[in-house]
């Protein structure tokens, strides 16, 4: 049952990245379909930002198509881990930024910007957000499915018994600051979605849409969510008794939103800024701040990651043709 509903969720993803990919690839190729500005943005720039997106897009597809295969269980770990976990950072955000923006502006009559039209036609927001939406809840859904199904033992597991891996104690002296990080900056995050202009330059106070404030509040809850996840993951002792998959999912959502939508976009237009005079500037005062914050704060997060994913894969390698057990007390034995 399991493995096709897992079959599934993948293919209904590879399918929902046909019309992003499609429309992109026409961008690239030099057709404005649906662009109603062509000189808002140079043609040097509108052609990088095309591809990049169209190639992220394009790993996305062949990731949900790998986990859909039958012999997606013997890919490398860390060759899924990664782009899952970008893939959470941008959609997760972005599908519930723009669901929750919609929604308050339909309640509030605010305007909202995806139907002005003055840069793209409201079809070509339709379209991109629709797929996001769809590729949102069957990418990470075949990824839930996935993960209990080859981790399954771990995520099960409460956190009192996560294996002491040799470098756990090393990863506590960074993971905590980092997760203190992550409060600070999504309640900045809050405060800005409630409509507060705390550090923001004068002359983008007035700048705010009813999705940008939705957005603020997505970004701070899962920043606060992925804060309160890395605590418990590294610092059990308030709830021994919660399944691993729990704080695990909210640290793993919460540090890929604040470094995929957070650290890399205000990385994305730091180098647009620095590369041509004539796009975006980098957002200054405390938002470009928080921005760089983000990314270190995402680093620190992945590498803690990279470096636990590797022990425990090797520690099972090592325990090979018997079976690593952990027991409750954290002691390995082996059969």
């Amino acid at each position: 049952m399991d493995s096709r509903r897992l079959t599934v969720l993948g293919r209904i993803a590879v399918v929902a990245c046909l019309p992003y990919l499609t429309l992109k690839l026409l961008w690239v190729l030099g057709f404005d379909v649906g662009v109603v500005d062509t000189h808002r943005i140079g043609r040097a720039a509108w052609f990088a930002a095309n591809l990049f997106t169209f190639l992220l897009d394009a790993v996305a597809a062949v990731v949900a198509h790998t986990l859909a295969r039958p012999g997606g269980r013997r890919a490398p770990a860390w060759l899924l881990a990664f782009p899952l976990w970008m893939a959470s950072g941008l959609l997760v955000p972005l599908v519930t930024g723009v669901v929750g923006g919609s929604v308050a502006g339909l309640l509030t009559g605010r305007p909202n910007p995806m139907a002005a039209g003055d840069f793209l036609a409201p079809w070509v927001c339709g379209v991109v957000y629709g797929g996001f939406l769809v590729e949102g809840v069957t990418l990470l859904g075949a990824f839930a499915v996935y993960a209990h199904q080859r981790w399954g033992g771990l995520l099960r597991r409460p956190v009192e018994a996560l294996p002491d891996t040799g470098s756990r104690a090393l990863q506590r002296i960074f993971l905590v600051p980092a997760a203190v990080l992550l409060a600070v900056l999504g309640g900045v995050h809050v405060l800005w979605g409630a409509g507060s202009t705390l550090g923001v330059p004068a002359g983008d106070a007035g700048g705010g849409t009813v999705l940008s404030a939705a957005s603020d509040w997505s970004q701070g809850l899962l920043s606060l969510a992925g804060a309160a996840g890395l605590l418990l993951l590294v610092l059990p002792r308030p709830v021994p008794r919660l399944p691993v998959r729990v704080p695990l999912a909210l640290a793993w959502t919460g540090s890929a939103s604040a470094f995929a939508c957070g650290g890399c976009l205000w990385l994305g237009r730091a180098v647009a800024d620095g590369l041509s005079p004539g796009a975006p500037a980098v957002s200054g005062g405390l938002p470009g701040l928080v921005g760089a914050l983000e990314l270190c704060a995402g680093v620190v997060v992945l590498c803690a990651g990279g470096f636990t994913l590797g022990e425990l894969t090797a520690g099972v390698r090592g325990n090979v043709p018997g079976r690593m057990i952990v027991e409750p007390s954290g002691t390995r034995t082996s059969t």
